[in-house]
């Protein structure tokens, strides 16, 4: 048992979006009111996969996901737990019974559609119940909306499909990143002349439409910001495999980052992918994303 007193913010929080901030915030609050630990609960894997049957796509990996709060939240606590059939049978009274013996919990902040437990049962006017049962805190945060639109990783997902980055990002609230290990260091340069490094992510992550994109990059351990033009496709023009990859070229930039932890924030869609009919007016392109990146980030 952890004795250190917590206040646990209960949700999935994948892309970690303004809706999920205001559950954030009112954590750290109460931690703060309480001299507690803000801590967060979520999940390896979206409960949607094992009830459904099929892997649900994700805005964010659970290290992602966790990296988001910690760097805009200032939340160190974040418990991801293992989502197996064990945990989709538990029914919700033992799930909170579970946080507040084993984790010292004593209050809960939870977003006003929040389900838990066995087939969903536990909703948050249970666990405002349970809470008052137990001499417990909780809050249910209601719904947040952005031009009217109830903020929500579902919608998030679908602008992060159509390559509306800038849409995506006013609802998630800080840029989309994705992070990954640098695997195939400069294989594209020496067939075009552009450097670039190569990343693939989990299956399970969901990767923005095709299309090249304007990004800022960091490089672990380093603390320089780096721009960049990053494909996401098939490469038409200089590859017949037809495999997705996702190629970064940095800007003023040489080293060789191989198997290094990269994280890439996406900031505007440039353009769809194309497929050039030779390899000099490819070149010529990726001039042009050259200069329609350093223009929008002032370069």
């Amino acid at each position: 048992m952890d004795r250190e007193k917590k206040v646990i913010a209960l949700g999935f929080f994948d892309g970690v979006h303004k809706g999920h901030a205001s559950l954030l915030k009112k954590t750290t609050e109460v931690a703060k009111r309480y001299g507690a630990v803000p801590s967060v609960i979520t999940f390896d894997e979206h409960p949607g996969s094992l009830v459904e049957g099929h892997k649900m796509e994700l805005i964010t990996s659970p290290e992602d996901r966790a990296e988001v709060i910690r760097r805009y939240f200032s939340i160190n606590e974040i418990i991801v737990v293992h989502f197996d059939d064990i945990m989709m049978h538990m029914h919700w009274e033992d799930f909170i019974n579970w946080l507040v013996g084993d984790f010292s919990a004593i209050h809960f902040v939870a977003g006003h559609d929040f389900r838990f437990g066995y087939k969903g049962r536990g909703n948050p006017e249970n666990l405002t119940a349970k809470c008052a049962e137990l001499g417990i805190g909780c809050d249910i945060m209601p719904k947040v909306t952005l031009d009217g639109i109830t903020i929500s990783s579902t919608y998030i997902r679908t602008l992060l499909k159509e390559g509306k980055i800038e849409k995506a990002n006013a609802f998630l609230g800080h840029p989309h990143s994705l992070s990954g290990t640098v695997h195939f260091g400069y294989k594209l340069g020496r067939n075009i002349g552009a450097p670039t490094i190569n990343m693939n992510f989990p299956d399970n992550v969901l990767i923005p439409a095709h299309g090249v994109y304007a990004v800022s990059l960091h490089i672990e351990e380093e603390p320089e910001t780096h721009y960049a033009v990053t494909n996401i496709g098939v490469r038409p023009t200089v590859s017949g495999e037809g495999s997705v990859t996702v190629e970064s070229f940095i800007m003023n930039f040489k080293r060789n980052v191989y198997g290094k932890h990269v994280r890439l924030e996406f900031h505007k869609m440039l353009r769809p992918e194309m497929k050039f009919d030779s390899v000099e007016e490819l070149k010529r392109q990726i001039q042009m994303d050259v200069r329609a990146v350093k223009d929008y980030f002032g370069l």
